[in-house]
């Protein structure tokens, strides 16, 4: 089959964050492209053009809700404030007035449409009487981040909060305040803990680790029983709005989202006899269950994304909305092939590989960001694309990644730059072993921590890889510190250890300041002039020292590009600078 082209790769429109409204009758969802974003409704209104949405990403959200009498959407404008307008298109008005310097997520209306509860700056709580217009903040400040508040029935507001330098995977908490009293208090729970909500009967859900696996919990119980089950039900905690979850209009059914080694499925149970049944195959997020439908983004290697309806007498499926470009279907998408691999110390790693159709000796490895991330087997139109070109593509989840349990996660804390790289080494080393591929052959790729990740693999050994392509790569863990966003700065705390004592283990782990191992392989570095999280001047002083010491790398620079490249142009620059640079460096055929 032909190639898939590059422009079909960056087409079409991220969807984000269906709601339906009570009852089930009216379905909205967050489209963006090409920089601004709206939120669509079935009945064929466009709202929030006039300000712009400020949409979440992947399966994240805090973006927007209805009002419960769905005859207005709440949502956060991109000037960081919190606007209304009508669902039949009537004009915005704004509700705070944060903007732009800070900015508002995760609205939620409580169900008398009196209250409007939302975060600040990822940091604070506050509560908008809609009657009167007066305003309150509800935190008591204890904590440094706050996320995804949620009114119950009974006036109390829940959200999660945590504090650095732990990041919200490793130690997070409940924290609630009544809207009638100044009572405050927190829930009882575990040391990983995210989207406490609450049923109108009283029972309290969220997801927690207790038992070592992200299930959802109701009460002091997980929903499947004494030691819930050894699977994720959530993704990492990365920004507002993630919703794996969401429960019948009785309360007698919970539908969730699962995470089996990187493949998806969403499931219902029966509460009353814990029965389950697993509904259908793909990565599902952004839950919501009004009336008899529950929606939902879907998403698979061969399924474009797309917002879809279950019913839910039937659990037959709809699709109400897709996202990529038509012109998929002319092109060959497979499913990946689950991997296993041993550690040196005895450790089962995880890998999938994305095997090419006709493939021509060529391997592709490649390292999600985070760490504290996974790439699940959704729909990747860049992998796809480079299967199309005869390469494999092989997707490490070396130890720190989630979707595998806490222990899997946790084994990288102190250990970043030396546990990831040996897992890099090894799940690569398997590979030649199989005969995807071979040395001569191979190409790594990783951007922000995965360039980190990559830049150690080809230090440690370089041997394996032919070229590295990395794409805003974190190479100076001092600098991190210094000089990352609020969300990040403190991530190193527990990746590394904490300045200045763990000062030398910084320095051996920064790729910049050790250029002499990184010599024998050829590096193209991309990167955005205006991104927060990993300066520029990182890449900038890494290919200089590089070049300085006799290797070999291109740096090429993104003008108006933060942390990941979003204008079409650079989008198809970056594909065709790669391919131009791999063909350089990587050879076709049989030959080692």
């Amino acid at each position: 089959m032909a190639p898939i082209p590059a422009e079909l790769c960056i087409a079409g429109r991220d969807l984000t964050e269906p709601r339906l409204t009570p009852g089930g009758e009216l379905l909205g969802w967050v489209v963006a492209h090409a920089g601004e974003a709206a939120i669509e409704l079935t009945s064929g209104a466009i709202l929030g053009t006039a300000t712009g949405v400020r949409a979440g990403r992947g399966l994240g959200g805090g973006a927007w809700c209805f009002t419960p009498d769905a005859q207005a959407v709440i949502y956060v404008g991109a000037d960081g404030n919190v606007w209304r307008q009508p669902v039949t298109g009537g004009a915005a008005v704004p509700l705070t007035a944060h903007g732009p310097e800070r900015a508002a997520s995760g609205p939620q209306v409580a169900a008398d449409g009196r209250w409007l509860v939302h975060v600040v700056d990822q940091a604070e709580v506050w509560a908008l009487d809609m009657h009167t217009g007066a305003a309150r903040r509800l935190d008591d400040g204890s904590a440094d981040f706050c996320l995804d508040p949620w009114v119950a029935a009974d006036g109390t507001v829940q959200w999660m909060a945590w504090n650095v330098p732990d990041m919200p995977w490793d130690h997070a908490r409940v924290q609630w305040a009544d809207l009638h009293s100044s009572a405050t208090g927190a829930w009882p729970g575990a040391a990983g803990v995210q989207q406490p909500r609450q049923m109108p009967d009283g029972t309290r859900l969220a997801v927690r680790d207790d038992s070592g696996w992200l299930n959802v919990w109701l009460d002091d119980q997980p929903l499947l029983g004494a030691g819930g089950e050894p699977y994720e039900h959530a993704g990492p905690t990365w920004g507002p709005g993630q919703r794996s979850y969401a429960w019948s209009p009785d309360g007698g059914r919970v539908a969730f989202t699962r995470n089996e080694r990187g493949f998806g499925r969403l499931c219902v149970v029966e509460r009353t006899i814990g029965t389950v049944r697993e509904v259908a195959r793909g990565v599902h997020g952004q839950l919501s269950w009004e009336g008899e439908r529950v929606a939902a983004v879907r998403s698979g290697a061969r399924t474009p994304t797309e917002v879809v309806l279950y019913d839910t007498q039937t659990w037959e499926r709809t699709v109400v909305a897709q996202g990529p470009a038509a012109g998929w279907g002319e092109h060959h998408l497979a499913e990946p092939l689950a991997v296993e691999v041993a550690a040196a110390d005895g450790a089962v790693l995880h890998a999938r590989l994305y095997a090419a159709d006709e493939p021509d000796g060529r391997l592709i490895v490649w390292l999600h960001g985070g760490p504290t991330d996974q790439w699940q087997v959704a729909f990747m139109p860049r992998l796809a694309y480079w299967r199309s070109r005869g390469w494999s593509v092989l997707v490490p989840d070396h130890r720190g990644s989630t979707g595998h349990g806490r222990d899997y996660q946790q084994a990288l804390r102190g250990q970043w730059g030396i546990v990831d790289v040996d897992d890099t080494v090894a799940v690569t080393e398997a590979a030649h072993r199989h005969g995807w591929g071979a040395p001569a052959r191979t190409a790594i790729i990783g951007g922000s921590a995965g360039g980190f990740t990559a830049l150690g693999a080809l230090a440690r050994r370089g041997g394996l890889y032919a070229a590295a392509v990395l794409l805003y790569p974190v190479t100076d863990l001092v600098d991190m510190v210094e000089r990352s966003h609020r969300f990040e700065r403190h991530y190193t705390d527990s990746l590394v250890g904490p300045l200045p004592a763990a000062r030398a283990a910084y320095e051996q782990r920064s790729p910049v300041l050790h250029v002499d191992r990184l010599t024998a392989t050829p590096l193209l570095i991309l990167h955005g002039d205006l991104d927060a999280v990993v300066p520029l001047e990182q890449s900038q002083v890494l290919a200089e020292r590089v070049n300085a010491a006799g290797g070999r790398a291109e740096l090429h620079v993104y003008a108006g590009e933060g942390h990941g490249f979003r204008q079409p142009s650079n989008q198809l620059d970056e594909y065709a600078r790669i391919g131009e640079f791999l063909a350089r460096h990587v050879p076709i055929g049989s030959q080692p």
